[in-house]
């Protein structure tokens, strides 16, 4: 008898982990994707922009794995028959907007926590005395806390206000002293459990990488990320349900899942034999009820992205972009000189790209603009960030993600834990919410998911 398999939530985690279940089940199962949204794709999201395709999402990924092969983002695209559209940055630095300079981000930093406190380059001072070897390591088996903790306590405030925070923030849209070391930057985590000081911890993680000298960091899909989501979605064979809510999940006393969803006058079910979970928390624990009251709380950023186009031939500073510590003020947090960064693009003429990320945790209420007031508020403040009046753009849009960023509070990964641990077989979870963020991270944890419900199946012939 042919199993049916529930993947709820089209992102990037959930139709990874439709894909490995074809993989698995190449004629023996049926796959259904329940996305309550009008489309696929969470936030990966193509669009257009002066007649070129902009990210209306994440415009990349990590080239590399942990292991210092391609990253599961990669092997996911090769897999898809994408690995000929890989495209790669320019080899352009990024700055810091500091004190009304562009500043070069200092070198050597693990997402802006320095290995070597001598090569910051006035970017910050170290507090007097900074990361003293006490005899013991710097964090306990298994413990966690924030990053700001550790590092304000280590190195002092302005590394983490001028350096680690707004690197944390290009990524999270959090501030260091609310985001889990153990979540953001595991490799840390695990060496700060041996070494004695931080920046002894910084190195030994960064041997530990394995990363291939002069090979990318980054990659795209030449064409968009639309792309990679459109050859997942074909790849995976699965049945689409677009625009209703899985609103309830609950079990059989055949050992199924019964779904209920659509709307609440006219409910639909179906049942399936293994769900795989790929949703935000908020609706993941009202899925799960009792097993899931550890992750209900996980909060959420809102961000927005202004993508300006610029008349060809606008001079900008000869960077990839900058971040902005929050220290500065402005709403701006970030900006990507998109058509510098991405060399492919130059192959076809058209305007000069900026895409402008605003919006950090727990500002939401700046957000609460119209279009055309956010898209003045970016054009000024950037112009002011790079020293020069911008010229009016030739199109422009804003895209907002209200909630778009999980909020990792130290101990995250041990209530996810524990959440897993109570599942009932045959049910997993996968995505952001649960593992961190970042597309192969997301990828190889709807992977995961796959190969933990295909295990049960095979288990219940």
């Amino acid at each position: 008898m042919r199993k049916r398999i529930a993947v709820i939530g089209g992102g990037i985690a959930g139709l990874a982990a439709a894909v490995r279940l074809r993989d698995l089940h190449p004629s023996g199962a049926d796959i259904v994707v329940y996305e309550r949204g009008s489309a696929l794709g969470g936030k990966l999201h193509t669009g257009q922009l002066g007649g070129r395709r902009v990210e209306r999402g994440a415009e990349s990924f990590l080239n590399s794995g942990p292991d210092g092969g391609g990253s599961a983002a990669v092997a996911l695209a090769h897999r898809l028959g994408l690995g000929d559209a890989l495209v790669h940055p320019a080899a352009r630095p990024a700055a810091l907007a500091i004190g009304g300079r562009l500043t070069p981000i200092p070198g050597g930093t693990l997402v802006g926590v320095p290995g070597d406190l001598s090569a910051l380059d006035g970017v910050a001072l170290p507090a007097d005395g900074a990361d003293v070897d006490r005899g013991v390591p710097l964090l306990a088996p298994g413990a966690d806390v924030a990053v700001g903790e550790l590092v304000r306590e280590r190195y002092g405030d302005e590394v983490v206000d001028r350096l680690v925070d707004p690197m944390l923030g290009g990524v999270y849209a959090g501030r260091a002293d609310r985001l889990s070391l153990r979540v953001t930057m595991p490799q840390l985590a695990a060496t700060a459990e041996t070494e004695h000081t931080l920046a002894g911890a910084v190195r030994a993680a960064q041997a530990r990488s394995r990363r291939t000298p002069g090979r990318p960091v980054f990659a795209a899909v030449d064409g968009g990320m639309s792309r990679l989501i459109s050859a997942a979605v074909s790849a995976s064979g699965a049945r689409v349900v677009l625009g209703l809510p899985v609103r309830e999940l609950l079990r059989t006393t055949g050992g199924r899942w019964k779904l209920i969803f659509g709307p609440t006058p006219a409910p639909q079910v179906d049942e399936v034999d293994a769900v795989i979970l790929a949703v935000p928390a908020k609706p993941a624990a009202r899925l799960l009820g009792d097993a899931g009251v550890e992750i209900a709380a996980l909060d959420y950023a809102s961000v927005a992205l202004a993508a300006l186009a610029l008349p060809a031939g606008t001079s900008l500073p000869d960077l990839s972009g900058f971040l902005v510590p929050p220290g500065e003020g402005t709403l701006v947090k970030a900006a990507t000189f998109f058509t510098t960064k991405w060399p492919h693009l130059a192959r076809e003429p058209g305007p000069v790209v900026v895409r402008v990320s605003l919006g950090r945790a727990g500002e939401e209420d700046r957000l609460q603009l119209d279009d055309a007031s956010l898209l003045a508020v970016a054009r000024r403040e950037l112009g002011e960030l790079i020293g020069t009046a911008l010229p009016t753009p030739v199109d422009s849009w804003v895209q907002r993600w209200g909630g778009g960023l999980p909020q990792y509070a130290p101990g995250h990964a041990g209530r996810v834990a524990r959440v897993r641990a109570g599942l009932p077989e045959g049910l997993a979870l996968a995505g952001a919410a649960f593992d961190g963020v970042g597309i192969p991270v997301c990828v190889a944890s709807g992977e995961r998911a796959a190969d933990d419900v295909s295990k049960y199946l095979e288990g219940n012939r």
